[in-house]
């Protein structure tokens, strides 16, 4: 189970102070295992699951409650928290959600007492029975609301039991939300009731099923509606399992699921141990392009006119992608950087985040000078050939792309390199690993495509916060289509579990490592249900668990680059609940190090309702002020950049701070997988309350309206119209606000023969936009556990800790301040290869 909530229905709760509530419990020992404890709530019973390992409390979860929603998410994300920090219910209540709090604390002291605590107002949930339940015979629909919309079921009763649960229609994410679908349905039967509890990892989903059955209860006429709600599975713990592999790997999103495929393929048995019901972690839910040059489609120095190149993967040939507009002058500030060593004297004056005119004049960080006069040669030799062509009349957007590994390696280094929020101190990504993911990004389509992957190999496409057009897409249809098909299924091939060698631990919790004589050699862990497990690795153990961005009181107390009340209890994330920071914390306590873990990301584009990602680019759209009408960024900046304008220019709705309208042509696509289909379908048009709409410039008003927007639709259509004629006219960088790489218009114009617009062609009347709401919500640990460029985890002499291993967004020291769009793919499955390699070459 997530160590904090796993029910956050994200929705609007009122602001809160803190209040004390004394109870009992203080600082106990108790005994390791899983307990569950129930207090009466607001509404009905809240259950709370404790578990305990090596004496104390090491998570509190929420996993059942009738709650008011909008009013009870801050005391299930704060007081489990806070429990588990004091190791103690003597903890804070949540004002506006003090009822919930002290439920929760009852309901913890009532597991706790059976751990050997003192128990207080709650009661020991082993004590309630299930309660029989009768219906009216037949088959009814409930529906409820999932993570991607409505999720209907259709359950069967007879007088006195459900007989058949099935699915009905559900947009829930395949191997995300629908894993769910077949435990609870199976527990639901069994218990005659919804009261059962959450799937790890399916959260959203688990909470529509929950209630999606009471729904179809109700309308069965359940007779005693209360207790269906509370009729519920016990799970009892099996005997302990020990198990020996070669390699174990903790996490099986991409990170882990490469170590573990690569380990394989290195010829060791391997053994993955997964929190959630099925592989994928946080991979799985992300836009999952990764960003890497493809040098067949880019600009060539020994063939400069080539309009095509052949891809080495499948032996075709591809046209050569195109330039963004604007992004010349980015190439030209970068020739002009500053080779001096890089001084921060009086930033608070100059530095402004993604402002790299400013930045360039105070020089670069000496290890990375070597790249820096390679990039500024390959610029030089690209201009020769482009500018020429330029000065003739040719549109910017004609020319080949120019990308190499050198401007993806600096592009990394300045998009992190960052102040924290007093300037006393900086952070930019290690030398070393910046390079080695970077270069041996080179290789990991081919180690994907061997193995059964397929990537649209004709696009070099961008994703919001990339700088640059180098995203490798996956395919959108077929057996190999989108992050499962591409990342998972065909490395989950090469591990091949039903041949009985190598083996997965789905819902299955790695509690800490196992030490001997200073090496690591295994892993203790608690499956779903209670059974221990003790894993001992032979060759090494890899941790592969991801951050914590799901855990937002740990975000909280780490910051040190957002201003404090941007990150609350009320932030929200694009993470799944599992991302708690359990790796990060076994390695602390291996006595591991830690770097970096001040600049949690935030994901510019997340939906204001749940916080999950969104999806898109910002080479298509235009940002809006909902109060002024206004542009108020670069939309093609930096992740943190875009955040920090949200906040500055957004509004607050629900609690959910830095909410701003996105407009683009209805006709452009939405890199990802998008959950509302592609343009012109049915899907695209539905409105989808403050989410998506498609509106003509002269329907903003009512749109606005019906919102309660305060900007003024005639103000925001011309600054539609102030963009385009720029854009059209090659005058972006004189906006009011500066246009870089951008793709195309909001408005609709022909293109000339040379690759520009026509002006005299431009209309905006009448053409179809996509208005989106959005706001920033936690998305990526920045920092983690120290490890060197084999992935050996470092304690804090800078020792390699034997036998351990860390790969992905568990480790730092990367991407430093700031994270670039798609270097975290690429990151995760090299670093996870690299770590197995690694365990090869040390065995």
């Amino acid at each position: 189970m997530a160590k904090s909530n796993l029910f956050k229905i994200v929705a609007g709760i009122c602001a809160f102070a803190m209040l004390w509530v004394m109870v009992s419990c203080g600082g106990a020992k108790y005994t390791d295992g899983t307990y569950k404890g129930t207090a009466a709530g607001r509404n009905g019973d809240v259950v709370v699951s404790v578990t305990v390992t090596n004496g104390k409390i090491a998570s509190v979860d929420v996993v059942q409650h009738e709650e008011t929603a909008g009013i009870c998410e801050a005391a299930i994300a704060e007081v489990p928290a806070a429990i588990v920090k004091k190791n103690s219910t003597k903890v804070d209540a949540v004002s506006g959600a003090t009822v919930t709090s002290k439920a929760i604390i009852a309901a913890a002291d009532a597991a706790l007492a059976n751990a050997g605590g003192k128990a207080a107002s709650g009661k020991a949930e082993k004590a309630r029975k299930n309660v029989a339940v009768t219906y009216t015979p037949g088959t009814y629909e409930g529906t409820a609301m999932g993570m991607n919309g409505p999720v209907t079921l259709e359950v069967t009763f007879s007088k006195d039991a459900i007989t058949d649960i099935q699915v009905k229609s559900s947009k829930e994410t395949g191997h995300v939300g629908d894993p769910a679908f077949p435990i609870m349905f199976k527990d639901a039967i069994e218990a005659n009731g919804s009261g059962i509890d959450a799937v790890s990892g399916a959260t959203f989903t688990s909470i529509a099923v929950k209630n999606a059955l009471n729904d179809a209860a109700q309308k069965a006429n359940a007779s005693k509606m209360e207790d269906f709600k509370k009729n519920t599975v016990k799970h009892t713990a099996q005997s302990p399992i020990d198990l020996t592999y070669d390699v174990i790997v903790v996490g099986a999103g991409g990170a882990g699921i490469s170590a573990a495929a690569q380990s394989v393929q290195n010829g060791y048995s391997v053994l993955i141990i997964e929190k959630n019901a099925e592989v994928g972690g946080n991979t799985v839910v992300s836009g999952g392009q990764f960003q890497s040059v493809m040098p067949y489609l880019v600009w060539e120095k020994d063939n400069p006119n080539a309009t095509t190149g052949v891809c080495p993967q499948d032996g075709k040939t591809y046209d050569k992608v195109k330039m963004a507009n604007g992004n010349i002058a980015v190439l030209k500030t970068i020739l002009n950087w500053s080779e001096a060593p890089f001084d921060p004297t009086g930033a608070k004056d100059w530095f402004e985040a993604g402002d790299i005119d400013r930045l360039s004049k105070h020089g670069v960080h000496q290890e990375y000078l070597p790249v820096l006069k390679a990039l500024k040669q390959e610029i030089r030799d690209y201009l020769a050939w482009a500018q020429p062509k330029l000065n003739s009349g040719l549109n910017e957007g004609a020319l080949t792309l120019f990308s190499t590994v050198n401007l993806h390696i600096f592009q990394t280094y300045y998009g992190g390199l960052r102040p924290n929020a007093d300037f006393s101190s900086w952070i930019y990504g290690d030398y070393d690993l910046v390079c080695q993911f970077i270069r041996d990004g080179q290789e990991l389509k081919d180690w994907l495509v061997d193995q059964g992957s397929a990537f649209d190999n004709a696009t070099q496409p961008t994703i919001v916060g990339a700088l640059w057009q180098r995203e490798n897409d996956y395919l959108k249809k077929g057996p190999t289509a989108f992050q499962w098909g591409t990342y998972f299924q065909p490395p989950l091939n090469t591990i091949n579990e039903a041949a009985g060698k190598n083996k997965i631990l789905r819902r299955t919790a790695a509690k800490e490592l196992i030490v001997e004589n200073g090496k690591v050699t295994g892993v203790k862990a608690e499956m779903y249900d209670g059974t221990q497990v003790t894993a001992h690795a032979t060759k090494g153990v890899v941790l592969a668990t991801g951050g914590y961005a799901a855990n937002v009181a740990k975000v909280m107390e780490t910051n040190e680059y957002w201003e404090k009340d941007k990150i609350t209890s009320r932030t929200q994330t694009t993470n799944r609940s599992a991302m708690q920071g359990d790796g990060i914390k076994m390695g602390q306590g291996a006595g591991a190090d830690v770097t970096g873990l001040e600049f949690t990301q935030l994901m510019p584009i997340s939906w204001i309702d749940n916080g999950q990602l969104a999806f898109g680019g910002g080479n298509y759209t235009v940002y809006i002020n909902p109060t002024t009408g206004k542009r108020f960024v670069n939309e093609t900046s930096e992740r943190d950049v875009l955040s920090l304008k949200e906040f500055e220019n957004g509004i607050e709705r629900n609690s959910v701070k830095g909410v701003f309208i996105e407009i683009a042509n209805s006709k452009q696509p939405i890199q990802g997988p998008y959950p509302y289909g592609t343009p012109g379908t049915d899907a695209w048009k539905t409105d989808v309350e403050w989410r998506q709409y498609e509106r003509t410039v002269d329907q903003l008003g009512d749109l606005f309206k019906q919102l309660g927007i305060a900007a003024d639709a005639a103000v925001v259509k011309q600054e539609i119209i102030d963009y385009d004629k720029a854009l059209i006219t090659g005058k972006e960088s004189s906006l009011p606000i500066n246009k870089t790489g951008w793709t195309a218009l909001i408005g609709d114009a022909e293109k000339k023969a040379d690759g520009s617009y026509d002006l005299s062609t431009y209309k905006l009347e009448g053409v179809p936009l996509k208005i989106r709401i959005m706001a920033p919500s936690t998305h990526h640990t920045m920092g983690g556990l120290k490890v060197d460029t084999s992935r050996h985890v470092l304690d804090k002499s800078g020792n390699i800790i034997k036998g351990l291993y860390a790969a992905g967004e568990v480790t730092g020291g990367i991407h430093a301040g700031n994270r670039l769009g798609g270097n975290a793919i690429v990151e995760i499955f090299v670093s996870g290869r690299t770590a197995a390699n690694a365990i090869k070459a040390d065995n």
